[in-house]
C-alpha cells in the first residue's frame, strides 16, 4: 500500500539519523520533534470542475484542521534538513447555503483524515528563526453519506496527491518551538470505499480538487 510504504521510508530515514540527534542535542533546529497542529481547512474545486457560471456558488468546504506531527532535522551549517509526517482530522464540510448547494465536484461530503509524508529545508534568518518550504505525498479521506429508497449509505473518498508549502519556526531554547505556515494540496486521484464489506471499491480515476490550509504549531525537539 503506498502510504505504508511512505511511512516506512520516513520512518527509516529518521532511525539512521539517530546517533546525529545525541551529537547535536544543543542545536535547536537538530533533532527529532514532536509537535501539535491547528488551524484553518478549505477545500475547493479544482479548476476542471470549478463553477464559473454561478459566482455565488464558492464550492469550499471550511473548517477547523487539527492533529499531530513528527519529524527529525539536521542543522548542515545554516541550511536545515528534514523529514516530516502528519496525520490530521477537520471539521470542514460542505453546506446548502439559502437552497445553493456549495459542493466542489465530490458532492455532499465532510472532510476525514488526511496522512502526509514529506521533506523540508529552510535557512536560517537569525540564530532563533528558520525559514522553510516543504513538499511531499498527502492522502486525504471525504466521508459521503447519501440515501436511496429509503435505505441511508456511507462511503468514503480517498484521495491522493502532492502537497507544498512554506513556513517560519522560532525555536525557544533548544528544546521547544513554535511554527507557521501555509500548505496547498491538490489532489488528482480516488478510489470510493463503501462501507459495506459486500461492495467492491471504485476507481474515481482522476479528480481536480484543491485544498489550503493555514496551520500554527507547537512542539518539543528532543
Amino acid at each position: 500500500m503506498r502510504i505504508t510504504k511512505y511511512l516506512l521510508a520516513a520512518g527509516s530515514i529518521m532511525a539512521v539519523a539517530t546517533p546525529a540527534a545525541a551529537q547535536q542535542s544543543d542545536d535547536p533546529f537538530t533533532g527529532f520533534r514532536l509537535e501539535a497542529l491547528a488551524g484553518f481547512d478549505a477545500t475547493t474545486a479544482g479548476s476542471d470542475v470549478d463553477d464559473d457560471i454561478d459566482e455565488d456558488n464558492d464550492q469550499t468546504a471550511e473548517g477547523l484542521v487539527y492533529g499531530v506531527g513528527v519529524g527529525y532535522d539536521y542543522n548542515a551549517g545554516g541550511v536545515v534538513l528534514g523529514v516530516e509526517a502528519e496525520l490530521t482530522d477537520s471539521t470542514a464540510e460542505t453546506d446548502v447555503v439559502d437552497g445553493d448547494f456549495e459542493g466542489f465536484g465530490l458532492g455532499d461530503v465532510e472532510t476525514g483524515r488526511d496522512i502526509y509524508v514529506g521533506a523540508r529545508v529552510g535557512v536560517l534568518a537569525t540564530p532563533q528563526l528558520l525559514v522553510y518550504g516543504k513538499g511531499g505525498y498527502t492522502n486525504a479521506r471525504y466521508n459521503i453519506e447519501s440515501s436511496f429508497d429509503g435505505e441511508e449509505f456511507r462511503q468514503s473518498v480517498d484521495a491522493d496527491g502532492f502537497r507544498v508549502g512554506a513556513g517560519g519556526e522560532y525555536a525557544f531554547g533548544t528544546n521547544t518551538f513554535a511554527k507557521l505556515e501555509y500548505r496547498y494540496s491538490n489532489y488528482s486521484d480516488a478510489e470510493l470505499d463503501f462501507e459495506d464489506d459486500d461492495l467492491d471499491d471504485v476507481d474515481l480515476g482522476e479528480i481536480d480538487t484543491d485544498r489550503h490550509q493555514i496551520m500554527a504549531g507547537v512542539g518539543f525537539r528532543f
